[in-house]
């Protein structure tokens, strides 16, 4: 297959030449257009669960800043009719067919009674692609995102059924010791996974919790 380029005089930056090239030859970025996925991070969550099996027949989803959907779509194929998908996300999201949107800060403290209260229940899965807004300092932006994963997990324990899975995103860089151990603590398993989709140049990374273990 011959190499898309962008032409220097383009009016670009070299960096945003780099990433426009980047997306015009990403065969994921092309499969995601043509099955309809509204991003290629769809492909990351059908990976994991091609091995993992997270999403079940009938299953109950909670997919954290969910926009613009394109994990919200494969939990909904996924888990099918019998199955509840709320996506929450502060922007907003154009519908899904099977999944109830709800714009809200899932840090807001009416959050988890809301969701439960659309779910039907306690969840069975609580999902999270969600990153930090860029600052372009690295160490910042790093401890940005884990901020924003030790705070979707803490989320999880209050959602999610005994025996419910996580699946969020991290990033490699020396602070994930306390997350590791509060997940360890309230999972029986945990484990790091990095999709084929997931660029090997990333530093991203997705944590998998299993088994959640109730408080009682």
């Amino acid at each position: 297959m011959t190499k898309v380029r962008v032409r220097a005089k383009s009016g670009r930056s070299p960096s945003s030449r780099a990433w426009l090239e980047r997306q015009l030859n990403d065969p994921y970025v092309k499969e995601a257009r043509s099955k309809g996925y509204r991003s290629r991070a769809a492909y990351k969550l059908i990976e994991v669960d091609q091995k993992a099996k997270v999403l079940k027949p009938g299953g109950r989803v909670v997919d954290l800043g969910a926009a613009p959907g394109g994990w919200a779509q494969v939990a909904a194929e996924r888990v099918g009719r019998g199955g509840k998908i709320v996506a929450i996300d502060v922007l907003d999201m154009e519908p899904i067919a099977g999944v109830e949107f709800l714009r809200l800060d899932f840090l807001d403290p009416a959050a988890p009674a809301k969701l439960q209260a659309l779910l039907g229940g306690p969840a069975d899965l609580v999902l999270s692609d969600m990153a930090a807004n860029a600052t372009g300092h690295r160490k910042t932006d790093h401890l940005r995102i884990m901020a924003l994963v030790e705070a979707a997990a803490a989320f999880a324990t209050e959602v999610l059924k005994p025996g419910g899975a996580f699946l969020a995103k991290v990033i490699q860089g020396g602070t994930e010791t306390a997350l590791l151990a509060a997940l360890k603590r309230d999972f029986a398993s945990v484990r790091h996974v990095k999709p084929p989709a997931s660029r090997k140049e990333s530093a991203e990374l997705y944590v998998l919790a299993t088994g959640f273990r109730a408080q009682t």
